[in-house]
């Protein structure tokens, strides 16, 4: 796998990294020296990842057992932030985006891991930089994800359409009219925008140069005139019915509701999950995200996801190891033998993973795993948290039609400016 990752995100992971073990005063085993760690995550029964490495884990440290702090994903986020302003203990939190760890790292809220990142080979562990904090670090990835475009190809048959391969915003958009049809009484659309403003604002900012935390927004207007012109046809779910009814991008996929589906690569390892368990017969494909006209180059988005030790961890030592862990060539193999993407690559992870059983092996697919530029997601400083509250905010009042985009991106502008910028 070739991934050309921006400065942003780190160097592009590639070879092995030797991580040494940490100097955990903490004992491993027998007797009053067993440990039994504490570790948040999200929706745990349909995120393999989490399962295959706590199970590694533990194999490596018999003296250490992994109890999960299990959150619907969509509360995540405030669950975590409310738990950690109340004094939780919980030893290991997973940073979900880099979002959250702006906000929880500038509240004082995480154990500084700098040691940990500078006492082994840390250069080739692809989205690290995102994590450096004024030189220091609270967190180390352990995956590293990139959206790109999931489609049905049972449904691109039965419309008789080929199958998507390298498009423009305005040729995705054709598309996804093309295959909207009702099928058994049920209607399918051609395609599915989930309620992450990233799908508007993220991949506008990636694929224009645009900055999320300048305070100037107008490089959102094409996006968001693709997003809502999509949403106007009739071929995409509308954000309102998706929002009030919680809708879950997994069941839009797996259950044939749509026919194309920008998403993060972290799916792969759950749509192979339910392919292996009989829970959904979708036969699918990747293909790399739409782009804007006139680039040879494919650009997309990304975020790598990390774990960090609660400032008032029960068990840092014990915790820290298990970072560590997971961000080792140990904790990459474990992760990528169910579909995930580790943010630590080898040539012999890379083998392993695409011959896993249900992987689409095609030509495009591949291709769709091998952008040229991958932005991060949001810029990482001490005001991402409170520009990603107002982008957040305008966002889902533009999708819903109480603003038009011009004047939710005019607010856009003020506010930032005027309650985050000055």
């Amino acid at each position: 796998m070739r991934r050309h990752l921006v400065k942003s995100l780190g160097v592009v992971a590639a070879l092995s990294l030797a991580v040494t073990a940490c100097g955990s005063s903490e004992p491993e085993a027998g007797g009053d020296g067993n440990v039994t760690l504490s570790v948040t995550v999200w929706n745990l029964a349909k995120t393999p990842e989490f399962k295959a490495l706590f199970t590694a884990f533990e194999q490596a440290n018999p003296g250490i057992k992994i109890e999960p702090v299990d959150i619907l994903a969509d509360d995540y986020p405030e669950k975590v932030t409310t738990m950690l302003a109340g004094g939780d203990t919980s030893d290991v939190i997973t940073m979900k985006n880099v979002t959250d760890y702006a906000r929880y790292s500038s509240r004082g809220q995480l154990l500084e891991l700098t040691d940990l990142v500078k006492s082994g080979d840390t250069s080739k562990l692809a989205g690290l930089d995102a994590f450096n904090v004024s030189e220091k670090y609270y967190a180390m990835p352990y995956r590293q994800d990139f959206w790109l475009l999931y489609y049905n190809k049972k449904l691109f048959d039965e419309a008789g359409v080929k199958y998507p391969e390298s498009m423009t915003w305005d040729e995705y958009a054709k598309l996804a009219q093309q295959l909207t049809k009702t099928k058994d009484g049920k209607k399918v659309h051609g395609t599915y925008h989930h309620t992450w403003r990233s799908v508007v604002q993220a991949v506008s900012a990636a694929q224009t140069g645009g900055d999320q935390l300048s305070g100037e927004y107008s490089f959102f207007n094409d996006q968001y005139a693709t997003a809502l012109g999509l949403q106007k046809a009739g071929a995409t779910l509308d954000f309102g019915t998706a929002k009030s009814q919680n809708s879950d991008y997994r069941t839009m996929f797996e259950t044939g509701a749509t026919a194309m589906m920008p998403m993060g690569t972290w799916y792969i390892s759950g749509v192979l999950e339910a392919k292996a368990n009989g829970k959904t017969d979708v036969e699918w494909g990747l293909a790399p995200m739409p782009q804007r006209p006139g680039g040879s180059d494919v650009t997309t988005f990304g975020s790598p996801t990390a774990f960090a030790v609660n400032k008032r961890a029960e068990h840092a030592d014990a915790a820290k190891k298990f970072v560590q862990f997971a961000a080792s060539k140990a904790g990459a193999e474990a992760i990528s033998k169910v579909g995930a993407v580790p943010a630590l690559q080898s040539p012999e992870i890379t083998s392993t993973y695409f011959q896993l059983k249900g992987m689409p092996t095609d030509e495009v697919s591949k291709k769709a795993f091998e952008p040229d530029k991958v932005v991060l997601e949001m810029p990482v400083s001490d005001k991402t948290s409170d520009v990603d509250t107002i982008l957040k905010e305008e966002h889902e009042l533009i999708m819903v039609g109480d603003k038009s985009a011009a004047d939710g991106i005019r607010s856009m502008n003020d506010r930032v400016k005027n309650e985050v910028l000055s």
